[in-house]
């Protein structure tokens, strides 16, 4: 038998890709189904931005771009950071990737090793544990609670700190409460970090924009004191409806003071993804300096979808759930109807027909909720929850 390193038995998965093969398996069976599990705009990219991509095709832009990114795509992303931030950044700082999954990969195999130890919230992205167990480094995880509305908090986090500890992973808007931090709680955050200068943040800002209720997104950009050890997470594919593009972005610091992060990612993508493609990184361009109407009017739907989602599940029996105040998820608590979170998700999508994400698929402190994806149609949401109701209210039970 071929024996691999221990490390690969290590690597988790993201659960919400199993269902989705799951849903499409009994779709293809015949069955009717309706999926709020993947986290996945439902709109088409708007038209401008696949033209510049086909322009670009024709134009004969067909060969490798400099693994960095082109110089157009990284300004285009300078200047939506100034406008975003109001935080001037250096092209030469911003890095072009395949999605935004390469950028927490390169960031925890920097500072993951065994003895060392990362943080990361939970309940959370599931990629972020599975790569820090690859590396060998122990993941702690940030509890985010519902009472704190999903927010993290400064003082529990900062209360995990340890002389191991390497790295910090944040996320707000966040995956997969919804839940947004406080600008003053970010700034409690902050400056307790200046305790401990030899601690890396990785701040995930993907759903930077997608924020309802008059809360603002307040970037860990903002914050010099922490530039030169921040790394931050972004992207093309929850704003513009782009997942399949795979366009990511992040911003490095690049100084002696930062053992010059930036330059090394350079070297990873040279060893691993090479570059980005030449025609998303034109179409990346487009959708950062054409108009925004598209962005607008999808806002406008999930605040929309949002509110009938949370107003929906607080009827259905058992259920309680807060208010996401970003991103396009709702994080329900499920621990009256008795059910185990991901025993209760996958009856339903077999016996309903409705693909959810049970909570322990996002970490140990995931029990007892599901997470819903409202990326879907008003219709489709609707037909969803009474499904789901009529399913509870016959009062099935577990196996």
């Amino acid at each position: 038998m071929l024996q691999t390193i221990a490390a690969f038995d290590r690597i988790g998965e993201e659960n919400a890709f199993a269902v989705l093969a799951r849903a499409t398996a009994l779709a293809a069976q015949g069955k009717d189904i309706i999926n709020l599990g993947i986290g996945q705009p439902d709109f088409r990219t708007p038209e401008h931005i696949v033209e510049a991509a086909i322009k670009a095709l024709r134009d004969g832009h067909h060969g490798y771009t400099p693994a960095t990114g082109l110089l157009a795509t990284r300004e285009a992303v300078a200047r939506r950071t100034l406008t975003t931030t109001g935080v001037e950044v250096s092209p030469e700082n911003v890095m072009i990737l395949p999605g935004g999954k390469p950028t927490m990969y390169a960031a925890i195999v920097m500072f993951g090793e065994p003895g060392a130890e990362i943080l990361y919230p939970d309940p959370g992205f599931p990629i972020y544990r599975s790569m820090i167990e690859f590396t060998g480094a122990k993941p702690v995880p940030v509890p985010i609670r519902e009472q704190n509305g999903f927010a993290f908090s400064a003082e529990e986090t900062l209360a995990l700190i340890t002389p191991k500890t390497r790295l910090l992973i944040l996320n707000s808007p966040a995956n997969p409460t919804g839940g947004v931090t406080p600008r003053a709680e970010i700034e409690k955050l902050a400056k307790g970090l200046e305790k401990h200068p030899n601690v890396a943040i990785l701040s995930d800002e993907i759903y930077d924009v997608m924020t309802y209720d008059g809360e603002e997104h307040c970037s860990l950009l903002q914050f010099p004191e922490l530039r030169e050890r921040l790394i931050v997470l972004n992207g093309w594919s929850k704003t513009w409806a782009m997942t399949g593009w795979r366009m990511g972005w992040s911003i490095w610091p690049n100084s002696d003071a930062s053992s010059h992060l930036y330059d090394k990612v350079r070297k990873l993508a040279v060893n691993c993804w090479s570059c980005v493609n030449a025609p998303s990184q034109y179409a990346g361009v487009a959708a950062i300096d054409g108009p925004q109407d598209a962005v607008d009017a999808m806002m406008k739907a999930f605040d929309r979808r949002r509110k009938i989602v949370v107003e929906g599940l607080n009827t259905l029996p058992g259920v309680s759930c807060i208010t996401p105040k970003g991103a396009f998820y709702a994080f329900p608590n499920i621990s009256g109807t008795g059910w185990k979170a991901k025993k209760l998700a996958s009856t339903l999508l077999e016996e309903t027909g409705v693909a959810l994400i049970g909570g322990p698929d996002f970490g140990i402190l995931g029990e007892g909720y599901i997470r819903l994806s409202y990326a879907n149609s008003e219709e489709n949401i609707l037909r969803a929850l009474e499904r789901v109701g009529k399913f509870l209210e016959a009062g099935e039970k577990a196996a």
